[in-house]
């Protein structure tokens, strides 16, 4: 086969894909292939943000991973959804915005990763958002990642901040300023009411240039390498093998369960494991696929006296009101994704910073994989530890590129995470007892008023949380023994191969975990273009 040629090949056009195309090809200097194995991305549900119950179950938008049974979690297996096209997980995700705290990114720099500390990454923060809400000189303004409040306001989210209140807690406008602590509005990626995903933040304005390429469809089996160098991928469009190479560099952005495994089916990784499934080692590299942490969380749900949840207003002739509401003004409860007020709290004296994180929705459902409603009234309160140390790993099986990798958590396995996890949701049903909830509290469903033991908290943990959705660290950034990329996303020991997501992170940020992979990618492109050529 006779291979094209581009400076530059984008594996992934997801979250760090599409920031890559835009700012890779801005300067007309460089050509840039983006590789997506998945499609365009479009759909009637990915820009209405209540969209995102539908494109978690959706095979073309999601990639449908689930991770392998573990005891931990009573040996069940849990989903660990990837967005599946153009937009990667932005057109899936509940579209929260968490920088996280400043600590987490000093702590990147203290463990090896220089330039990575709050002070290197807030002016990228800062270039990518479009905050106007805030005239906080931490934010941004003008970017191209529209962000604002979550505008409804419904009657008890506005009970629970005020039963927060009351519990001893403070309110917070801003979580992504100066200050984590306290309860108040999500912030979300949209603009006008609908989805504002990186296609439309990064990627759109970059198609009409004539120095990048995007192919959909495209499945990447193979890193080829000539010597130590990456000089190209191998893809799949159907059953059609083709080549193309790079003359600069070839950057990894398929997110933190497909980069690792990428690497490993071109023979780079932990040479026991690759034997174990059947590959060659090119390059030694044990820490690929290891360094696995996700959020993981527990949902606590009350049942509630009055009608007016999304459980009675997502149906019926009241539902026809909401859509016609939605597309006369683009408000609502169709604006609604995954959260609606948020706490950051410190679970026990002496913490510097929240360890715990809460997502409150006046909705419950039984079963947080197909999010199906209750038909009665209820509110749920999602609980969640903020910086777990339960480390898991994503790694190949089979030297097929279309079998999926096996992820195995761990999760819970770190008995911090047990703690701060029973804290949280100690002090959610505290919160939630306050006189502030009393004319819409009924009674407490799951985990239900006998579970009072930390014991009985933490069974409950196991039996039915799930993952929020935010896999890092597979290949992780520093110098230890389980670095896998430098700290200018270079792949140790290979020339012409870096890696830009969010398995780059050496440990895990305190939040929601898209806006982190965006501010990688901004840097990590200042990074690739410092490096290049011209």
């Amino acid at each position: 086969m006779t291979a094209e040629c581009f400076d530059y090949i984008v594996v992934g056009g997801g979250t760090a894909g599409c920031v890559l195309a835009d700012r890779l090809t801005a300067s007309g200097k460089h050509t840039v292939l983006m590789l997506e194995a998945g499609r365009a991305g479009a759909g009637f549900w990915v820009p209405i943000p209540a969209g995102f119950g539908k494109l978690l179950t959706s095979p073309r938008h999601n990639w449908l991973f689930r991770t392998e049974p573990e005891s931990n979690v009573h040996d069940r297996t849990i989903v660990v959804p990837r967005g599946k096209g153009l937009g990667g997980s932005t057109l899936i995700n509940g579209m929260i915005f968490v920088r996280g705290q400043k600590q987490d990114y000093d702590t990147w720099a203290q463990r090896g990763a220089k330039g990575w500390s709050f002070d290197d990454v807030l002016p990228y923060f800062r270039k990518l958002e479009d905050f106007p809400e805030s005239d906080d000189p931490l934010r941004g303004k003008g970017g191209p990642v529209s962000i604002v409040r979550v505008g409804e306001r419904p009657a008890l989210s506005e009970a629970f901040i005020a039963a927060a209140e009351q519990a001893g807690f403070a309110t917070n406008p801003d979580y992504n300023g100066a200050d984590q602590d306290g309860f108040g509005y999500y912030q979300v990626n949209q603009r006008n009411g609908r989805r504002w995903s990186v296609v439309d933040a990064y990627l759109k304005p970059a198609l009409s240039r004539p120095n990048l390429e995007v192919r959909t469809g495209a499945h990447v089996t193979r890193i080829d390498f000539e010597d130590r160098r990456a000089v190209g991928v191998t893809y799949r469009v159907g059953s059609e093998e083709r080549r193309v190479r790079a003359r600069a560099e070839v950057v990894l952005t398929a997110g933190a369960v497909q980069s690792p495994h990428l690497l490993e089916l071109s023979g780079v990784g932990d040479p026991a494991i690759l034997a174990s499934a059947g590959l060659d080692v090119f390059h030694a590299l044990p820490g690929v696929g290891n360094n696995y942490i996700d959020h993981y969380a527990t949902r606590m749900n009350w049942r509630v006296k009055q009608s007016l949840t999304l459980n009675e207003t997502s149906r019926g002739w009241r539902l026809g009101l909401a859509v016609a509401q939605y597309y006369l003004a683009r408000t609502g409860i169709l604006t609604l994704g995954t959260g609606l007020a948020h706490g950051f709290v410190k679970t026990r004296p002496g913490l510097a910073t929240p360890d715990v994180q809460y997502f409150f929705m006046h909705a419950s459902y039984a079963n947080a994989g197909d999010r199906k409603l209750d038909r009665l009234p209820g509110m749920t309160i999602g609980v969640t530890q903020l910086r777990p140390e339960s480390q898991g790993s994503i790694h190949v099986r089979s030297p097929d590129p279309s079998v999926p990798p096996a992820i195995r958590p761990n999760l819970l396995s770190a008995s911090v995470d047990q703690e701060a996890l029973v804290a949280g949701m100690r002090i959610a049903r505290r919160i939630v007892e306050q006189p502030a909830m009393d004319p819409y509290r009924a009674f407490e469903m799951n985990p239900g008023p006998d579970v009072t033991s930390d014991a009985d908290f933490l069974d409950f943990a196991r039996r039915t949380g799930q993952t929020i959705y935010h896999a890092m660290g597979t290949c992780s950034m520093g110098s230890g023994p389980l670095a896998v990329v430098d700290e200018r996303l270079r792949l140790l020991g290979l020339d012409g191969l870096r890696v830009v997501d969010a398995s780059i992170m050496p440990t895990m940020v305190s939040g929601n975990t898209q806006a982190a992979v965006m501010m990688i990618a901004e840097k990590g492109a200042d990074l690739i273009k410092a490096d290049g050529r011209g």
